[in-house]
């Protein structure tokens, strides 16, 4: 999968668009215990998402492969 867009939204769900324009939402909270993701308990941190197209990131140096987010990913439809 590659990653077009990614949209933070509330309880730390990130809305994600893939380059073949399926909507789905991965939720993130259940990483925020370890120490890696800890910093995105904050909002501001969590909307601080970057798009690395096979990955994403955020500026505390947390990340996740497009592969983990493909495989965990709730699926909500077509673009």
């Amino acid at each position: 999968m590659i990653i077009a867009e990614i949209t933070p939204k509330e309880n730390f769900i990130l809305l994600i668009k893939s380059q073949d324009n399926i909507l789905g939402e991965f939720d993130v909270s259940p990483y925020l215990h370890s120490e890696a993701f800890s910093p995105l308990q904050e909002r501001h941190n969590f909307e601080k998402v970057i798009n690395g197209y096979y990955f994403i990131e955020w500026e505390c140096g947390a990340d996740l492969s497009a592969d983990t987010i493909e495989a965990k990913w709730n699926i909500i439809g077509q673009a």
